[in-house]
């Protein structure tokens, strides 16, 4: 398509001559982006508080079961963010341990880490022996070292059926895409990303949170959500 330069000149001038009707309008873009991306959220509340279960599904947990207070994350295993992130959520989830239950939701940003997809791959089928979390703290703690040859040796390292830990490789992709499209309903595209959430209040009355936070503001985002009604 070929513009006319004499209308694109006096586009331009325009613009030049009303800079304020561009700013307007970029606010009000990001208003409706706001907007839209809190009725997502706002949606997402209401199935957690409908359907936790099914929304869990067989994703891995840990803390107590039947727990007043939900902490779902979603994570890169290739993030230096969810690195970080990584030894608050296991120092807060030890100390709430009776209250809260942390579900793992995967969502490698493939595009940035490439090796975020297999990282993710492998964490899933460790999970499949019942090793999810101590390969997910291999994998944050060793992250300089993501490799095909290092997701074998901390498999081998685990004790895992190495025949079976690579069958399950293979198979893990559905999983991690059905953790994807949820993460892409909410609108995320960085991580960690995290909703903290109490079944039974409210619809609303959960918090978000996503990058590092130290580990007093996620106990206060505990003691809001649980104690709003």
């Amino acid at each position: 398509m070929t513009i006319d330069p004499k209308l694109k000149e006096q586009v331009l001038q325009i613009i030049r001559q009303n800079p304020e009707v561009i700013a307007e309008a970029l606010e009000a873009y990001e208003q409706q982006q706001q907007q839209a991306q809190q009725q997502k959220y706002l949606a997402f509340l209401e199935i957690l508080n409908r359907e936790a279960e099914t929304f869990i599904g067989n994703s891995p947990t840990t803390g107590v079961n039947n727990p007043e207070v939900f902490l779902i994350e979603f994570s890169d295993f290739q993030c230096p963010s969810c690195a970080r992130a990584h030894d608050k959520v296991k120092e807060f989830i030890a100390r709430n341990q009776d209250r809260v239950q942390l579900v793992y939701k995967h969502f490698p940003l493939s595009q940035i880490h490439p090796e975020a997809e297999k990282a993710a791959q492998a964490a899933w089928a460790a999970g499949q022996q019942g090793r999810f979390w101590e390969y997910h703290d291999g994998l944050f703690s060793q992250q300089d070292r993501l490799s095909d040859h290092f997701y074998e040796q901390l498999a081998q390292d685990l004790g895992l059926d190495l025949e079976q830990f690579d069958y399950n490789r293979m198979r893990a992709s559905s999983a991690i895409e059905g953790d994807r499209e949820m993460g892409n309903q909410l609108g995320l595209s960085t991580t960690p990303f995290f909703v903290m959430f109490a079944p039974g209040k409210p619809q609303g009355k959960g918090e978000r949170f996503s990058g590092v936070i130290e580990l007093e503001e996620m106990e206060n985002m505990l003691y809001n959500v649980s104690n709003k009604t």
